[in-house]
């Protein structure tokens, strides 16, 4: 490592900004205290179960020891009855839309070495590169071209992409601008911790959801897969990062989990800990979304073919169940890292997001091709956009491409307000249907244009006689040529 990465390095860490968030010295994350009430919570009792999913219905955030109790449900007929109740909850708070967005790798250059990452600085295979403006601009204007409105940008940890990177790279997504309407109206990024000074400027850029992945929440095993001595290897630095952001005025923050590290049900239980913490802290505001992907070979990478934690197909739709119904108002990410046969299933589980389109090689999407060198991990799930859409709209589900909630400030309490309520639905349902009628006229394959305008009618059918008459003057207006129009 260069002297000038080591003073990088010294640099970052701020460690007032750990210790001020704990209490009497201790994190909010007690391995112990986690797998005692996981082991306590075996054979649970068939009345309390549906007493705890007659909770989670009633969209109330779920004590440990009931996702618990869940998490050791294997009645058949229960078990089904939580999964049915996980999609009344998703439409309950979030109607029959799903969000679509894309990821857009910027640097894969990192100063750390964790053990099941393509981008570790040990591997030797991964061809390093960080993109600069122009060709950030061409990479833009290739996912515009298909229609994106949304990206996830992704970073390494190292100078070469430090906070000042990050916010220019991010004002770039926005200034790019194509025909007929094509432009990023929402950025979110996933990215390493940040001290709350330098969180600031990318605040006041236009940052969307921060997502900081911990991983694994176990202390022992956190330690195995990041090595000492390197920034990921500080547990309580990464820990405390989305505190720093609500401190930072950054209010939409997202937790998320790696399942193949350790054992799931303790690292689902952790982000629900996360999850508590924040609200206790900021006065009910938590996680937007919460992320659970599962880990994927990577090159030259063996750790991620030889973890004993491997997530089974049965137990990441448990997952998701029990996470759906323990943080009922949370959205939830499914990534195209699952194949095409699993994404249609969980979909059902009570999914917000997806990503379409993907490609997650650095510079890949102008070049239009998918380079091993240049990723993280591998995908499973490499529809485009426009089948990924068409899709959706067969199964019923609305795609959404809207942003408007952001950009009116509608994050923080006042998002997690009328989640809770179960009524974040009210305005993103008529938004959706703005947004994926832009898309339909703009982007859209003939096959997919006729599925989604048929779904369009149904949705506007279904809606109240006020709101059905002025949605209708507000799509007249796009099919007029106007863009962008929200409520």
């Amino acid at each position: 490592m260069e002297n000038k990465e080591k003073k990088w390095i010294d640099d970052v860490v701020v460690q007032d900004e750990i210790d001020r968030y704990k209490i009497d010295g201790k994190s909010f994350i007690d391995d112990d205290l986690i797998w005692e009430q996981i082991n306590k919570a075996k054979n649970p009792d068939k009345k309390y179960i549906k007493e705890i999913i007659q909770k989670s219905l009633r969209i109330e955030r779920l004590d440990p020891e009931e996702m618990a109790a869940l998490i050791h449900c294997d009645d058949p007929e229960l078990y089904q009855e939580m999964r049915d109740a996980a999609l009344v909850i998703k439409e309950k708070v979030y109607g029959r839309r799903c969000v679509t967005f894309a990821p857009l790798y910027v640097s894969n250059y990192c100063v750390n070495n964790c053990e099941y990452c393509g981008y570790r600085t040990d591997n030797t295979s991964i061809d390093r590169k960080r993109l600069n403006k122009e060709e950030l601009t061409r990479e833009i204007e290739a996912l515009v071209d298909e229609g994106h409105k949304r990206l996830i940008m992704v970073y390494g940890e190292h100078p070469a992409s430090d906070y000042e990177y990050i916010k220019d790279t991010l004002e770039t997504a926005y200034s790019v601008k194509r025909k007929p309407s094509g432009e990023i109206r929402r950025v979110n990024v996933n990215m390493a911790p940040l001290s709350i000074e330098r969180l600031k400027p990318l605040q006041e850029v236009g940052i969307g959801t921060y997502q900081i992945f911990m991983e694994t929440y176990h202390h022992e095993t956190y330690a195995k897969v990041h090595p000492v001595g390197t920034l990921k290897g500080n547990y309580d630095w990464r820990l405390y990062g989305l505190h720093r952001c609500m401190d930072a005025g950054i209010d939409d923050v997202a937790p998320g989990i790696l399942l193949g590290l350790y054992d799931w049900r303790f690292d689902a239980m952790a982000m629900l800990y996360h999850t508590i913490d924040l609200e206790n802290r900021y006065d009910g505001v938590g996680p937007h979304t919460l992320s659970f992907p599962r880990l994927e070979p990577a090159l030259d990478t063996p750790f991620a073919e030889q973890s004993p934690y491997m997530v089974s197909d049965e137990e990441f739709e448990k997952v998701v169940t029990v996470l759906r119904l323990a943080v009922p108002y949370c959205g939830m990410i499914l990534t195209a890292r699952e194949p095409q046969e699993v994404r249609e299933k969980v979909l059902k589980l009570g999914i917000t997001q997806l990503d379409f389109g993907s490609n997650i090689g650095v510079g890949s999407y102008a070049k239009g091709n998918f380079d091993p060198t240049r990723q993280q991990f591998m995908l499973n799930d490499t529809r485009s956009l426009d089948e990924g859409i068409r899709w959706l709209a067969s199964e019923g589900k609305l795609p959404s491409f809207c942003t408007a909630g952001y950009r009116c400030g509608r994050t923080g309490s006042y998002f997690m307000n009328i989640a809770k309520k179960g009524k974040v639905h009210q305005m993103c349902m008529p938004n959706a249907i703005l947004t994926f009628t832009e898309y339909l006229l703009d982007y859209a394959s003939e096959e997919t244009k006729e599925v989604g305008i048929k779904l369009v009618k149904k949705e506007i059918e279904l809606m109240e006689p006020g709101a059905k008459k002025a949605i209708k003057g507000l799509l007249d207006k796009i099919y007029e040529g106007e863009r962008d129009i929200y409520v």
